[in-house]
Formats: C-alpha cells, structure tokens, sequence
C-alpha cells in the first residue's frame, strides 16, 4: 500500500490564512505539498510548518490557465483555497472564485487528479452578494469538471491572523463605539481554522463521501453582537455597541471600502450580513459536518484568547477588572 509521501497535493492559495493551516495539516499527515500561489517568493513562511522538501512553492494564477496546469502537473490530488473578500482591479470574484475554481478543476480532470474545494456556506446562485453567487458558480464550475469532487463550505473561521476576530479587536483597540450593522442580529457559527484544515486533510485521506458538499460549522451559533461581545470580554476592553442599520451601512461603505485595514467595509459585506451563515438542518441530516467527520470542534471562546491577548491595554498578563 502506497504511503501518503508518494501523494502529491497541490494547494491552490496555500500561502493564505486558511492555506497555511492546511498545508501544516496535510505536513503532519506526510503528504508531499506543492503550493500554487501568485507570488512564491512571499511563500518562505510555510517551510517550516513541513519537512526538508516537503514542501514546495510554485507560480500559478487562476486567471492564467497555462500557469495552473503546469501547477498541476504529475499530481494526485488538487485543492482549492482561493478566495477573496473584496474585489480589487482583475481579481473579482467572478474571475477568482467562479472561473478560477473551474479553471482549478479542469486541471484536475486533466490529470485526472481528485479535487477537493473549499467554498462558504454563504454560496447561493440568488445571494445578495456577489461573493456569494461567485462562490456557488465555482462549485457549479467544480462539479462540472470533476463530479466527484469534495465541497466544504466552512461559516466564518476565526484563528490566529483572520481578518474576522482580529479585526474587531483592533477596532476596539481604536474606537470607542463599535457599529452592529443590521442590529447585529446575523447568526454565525464560527469555525476553528485547525478544524476547517482537518476537514480538508480528511477530504485528501479519501473520508469524505465522492461528490458530497460538507458545511463546517464550530459548536456554537451566535450573533454577531454576541460574537463582538466576546471579544471584547477577552480583550479586556468596554465599547459602546451601536445599532446601524443596513441601509445605512451600504450607504457609509461606499466610502469605507476605500479605507485602509480594521475600518474597511465593502457594500458587498454588509449584503452578506443579511443573511444568517450557519450549518443547515439537512446537512447536519446527512452527516455532512465536521462531526460526521468525527471531527469535535472548538468554540471561539476556547481558542481566540490565545491569540486575541495582543489587543489587551495591558498585554497578555493583565489582570481582569484591572
């Protein structure tokens, strides 16, 4: 029987937040990782999350087929992790997460290489985001070429360097009124980026079931005032919590979207937020979730305070009430 260092896997957006956990996953797990990104160069932090070699960085761009079939080369099994939250001159989320993910799977059919995608649980063709119907067409994409393919569909994942817990933190750190756009009534059942990455390397391992879409959800479905509140109890820090309504948020982020950091807001992201982003009842029906994978996820409240200390006035050994 063939080990898992005679495996090549090609991650595709390895050198990401999201990325960078899959391909330590998929390290421990022995596997021989080749990382498909836009700029290799920048990718010399995940050297040492594997062994001498293991691990090897190549260029690829999903708008450029050329480059991501010679990524895919001689490999035996491909997976996607390219996304973006906010469009930026060619990188739209038509280009990257539509026809990218297609591109990626096209490869993969190529060579006849397994696939395994990670989408959002936000997919919908009739979304009120555009990041949310680019999600759905790239698995329409994904499924078209490769019918076997494995989709995960994580909620929002949190863990050390998202642009999700961090970014409120750092907006308490600056601001003493923190807005819940839409009342903050949105539910979300934040996921561990440690667990979304074991799921992914369980998909490489052959667990998941051929063709079948997974939503990967942590323990806990919480709003998103909630969740801010959280933050805020592990930071140490009172905020005033204002109510801004969605009309009103789309009308300030036609402006915010140009703002640097913690204080960019896109009207894209607040359309995502009118609709709660939690694992369905079918799935969870079906055994597809990161318990059916025997995966026991971790809540925000066990995790972020490992990371989320920074943002404390006084660091990570200030004394609580002090």
């Amino acid at each position: 029987m063939a080990s898992n260092s005679e495996t090549l896997v090609t991650v595709f957006g390895g050198s990401g937040f999201i990325g960078r956990n899959v391909v330590r996953a998929l390290c421990k797990r022995d596997y021989r990782v080749r990382v498909a990104v836009r700029r290799p160069e920048l990718a010399g932090h995940l050297q040492p999350l594997g062994k001498v070699g293991q691990i090897h960085a190549v260029q690829a761009n999903l708008r450029y087929p050329a480059s991501v079939e010679a990524a895919m080369r001689d490999c035996h099994v491909a997976i996607n992790l390219v996304g973006i939250l906010a469009e930026s001159g060619a990188q739209t989320f038509d280009a990257v997460q539509g026809k990218g993910a297609g591109t990626v799977a096209k490869a993969a059919s190529a060579v006849g290489a397994r696939m395994v995608h990670v989408s959002a649980i936000g997919a919908d063709e009739n979304s009120l985001s555009g990041y949310g119907r680019a999600k759905a067409a790239g698995e329409r994409a994904v499924l078209a070429a490769v019918p076997t393919a494995t989709i995960l569909r994580p909620s929002v994942v949190f863990g050390p360097e998202d642009q999700f817990t961090n970014r409120f933190a750092a907006l308490a750190q600056m601001s003493p009124v923190l807005p819940l756009i839409g009342g903050g009534s949105t539910k979300l059942q934040p996921v561990y980026v440690g667990d979304v990455a074991s799921a992914v390397a369980d998909a490489v391992d052959g667990k998941t079931r051929a063709g079948a879409t997974y939503e990967l959800g942590g323990p806990e479905v919480l709003t998103l005032r909630e969740i801010i509140e959280i933050i805020l109890v592990i930071t140490g820090r009172e905020r005033m919590l204002v109510t801004l309504p969605f009309g009103l948020a789309k009308f300030q982020a036609l402006f915010l979207q140009f703002a640097p950091g913690a204080f960019k807001l896109t009207p894209d992201q607040v359309a995502l937020l009118r609709s709660d982003n939690v694992v369905s009842d079918a799935a969870k029906a079906a055994g597809l979730t990161l318990e059916g994978l025997g995966i026991t996820p971790d809540s925000m409240q066990a995790i972020a305070p490992q990371y989320l200390w920074r943002f404390r006035a006084s660091g990570q050994f200030r004394k609580k009430g002090v």
